[in-house]
């Protein structure tokens, strides 16, 4: 079986996708880390008058020169009168009040003395001083947030700024996770003999999918029944628009979920790739609906889910498809083991001013090692051609969310 090169299957996943999901609306408190189905545009300039940004006096730049100043007025913040600020005269003007017409600069009341009406220039300050002009927050029709963008305690700001009370966002896709072996137990099930073990890669990825923002559905187990394997999948294209499975798509006589997808009326985006780990993986499309069918080995797995699964989601809510990546120095030599692009458990950390990449408390060995992805890991990327790296070269790193790199 030829398998395609790991750029040709993203290729093909992106060009699949042709439609973004659903979109509903929330209000600002329940929107907290959900994605954006819209564009937030300014509808008026922030200020939309000059402001002052202390307390102080507003004058005329020049007055400064003569000294003293009468006070004629005074202004608290949230008046709707700015007043009219005439030669020789200031007023009085509190941090967020309107700048008075005809004054061009807030002098702070730390840099004056007050004597009655008057105020004495101890300290005079640059022409404009702490005067907030009109859209130094924002202009009218300014993009302020983007469609895609996750809502964090930032967005949630300005929109309340904005005086919105709902936003549009994308829904939650559904996602199912069925995990298929006769080897494997589920949660609770007694273990019996040496060769089974507990299944740990339908609750990682169900992990990463909801880390993610997905609202996901952990199916039973399945053991390696054809038939049983093939009405659970149906079911789960019913309720849901991405299905993941586990196991079953290898070269054994019991890998059953690849013959199902060969019988069913799908459209293959990938078919395989020359990747390691996660070679046997297996993309159909159904409508709009999509199975990703990722191998059995926790770590094989899970890596597919952020190669594969993750750039369909950022792609269908407005974000951007390609996997995030860095580059950083390696601080140690690498034999490359296979003749596959490999993605290998690494760590990333900042040393001296650089970022630099080692693979300490890492373990060689099979795709079971799903220990390897602990301790904030990242993936090394190596491309096919690359038989060794040397310490001290610079490589591709997979960025594995947005999480503190050490030093």
């Amino acid at each position: 079986m030829k398998f395609a090169q790991f750029d040709e299957t993203l290729k093909a996943l992106e060009e699949s996708i042709n439609s973004t999901f659903g979109t509903e609306n929330l209000f600002l408190s329940e929107a907290l880390g959900r994605y954006l189905a819209v564009d937030i545009v300014a509808p008026w300039n922030n200020p939309e008058h000059e402001t002052s940004s202390m307390d102080g006096y507003a004058l005329r730049y020049e007055d400064q020169s003569l000294g003293t100043l009468k006070i004629s007025d005074f202004l608290p913040a949230g008046s709707y009168k700015a007043g009219v600020v005439k030669k020789k005269e200031c007023i009085k003007t509190f941090t967020g009040s309107l700048m008075s017409e005809g004054s061009d600069t807030l002098i702070p009341i730390e840099n004056v003395q007050v004597d009655g009406q008057n105020i004495h220039i101890v300290s005079p300050v640059p022409k404009g001083f702490s005067v907030r002009l009109v859209g130094e927050n924002y202009k009218k029709g300014e993009v302020l947030i983007k469609k895609g963008t996750k809502i964090g305690y930032a967005q949630i700001g300005v929109m309340a700024e904005l005086g919105m009370v709902q936003v549009e966002v994308f829904v939650r896709p559904k996602v199912a996770v069925l995990a298929t072996g006769s080897e494997i137990l589920d949660f609770g099930e007694p273990k019996t003999s040496p060769a089974q073990i507990f299944s740990s890669n339908h609750v990682t990825i169900q992990g990463i999918l909801q880390e993610s923002g997905c609202q996901t559905q952990r199916l039973k187990l399945i053991k390696d029944d054809k038939k049983e394997i093939e009405t659970q999948l149906a079911q789960a294209l019913m309720w849901n628009d991405i299905v993941v499975t586990t196991g079953g798509v290898s070269v054994g006589d019991f890998d059953f979920v690849k013959e199902i997808l060969g019988d069913m009326e799908v459209e293959y985006i990938v078919d395989g790739a020359f990747i390691k780990p996660g070679r046997h993986i297996k993309i159909v499309k159904i409508g709009h609906k999509y199975i990703f069918a990722l191998p059995g080995f926790p770590y094989s797995s899970s890596v597919c889910a952020f190669l594969y699964i993750l750039p369909l989601l950022r792609k269908m809510r407005a974000q951007n498809f390609a996997i995030p990546t860095c580059k950083a120095f390696i601080a140690e030599n690498y034999i490359k083991r296979s003749k596959y692009t490999e993605f290998t458990a690494c760590n990333l950390r900042f040393d001296e001013g650089r970022l630099v990449v080692d693979l300490e408390g890492k373990k060689e060995g099979s795709s079971a090692i799903l220990n390897n992805l602990l301790d904030n890991a990242m993936l090394l990327k190596v491309a096919p051609e690359v038989k060794e790296i040397k310490k001290g070269e610079m490589v591709e790193v997979v960025l594995l969310g947005l999480r503190e790199i050490k030093s």
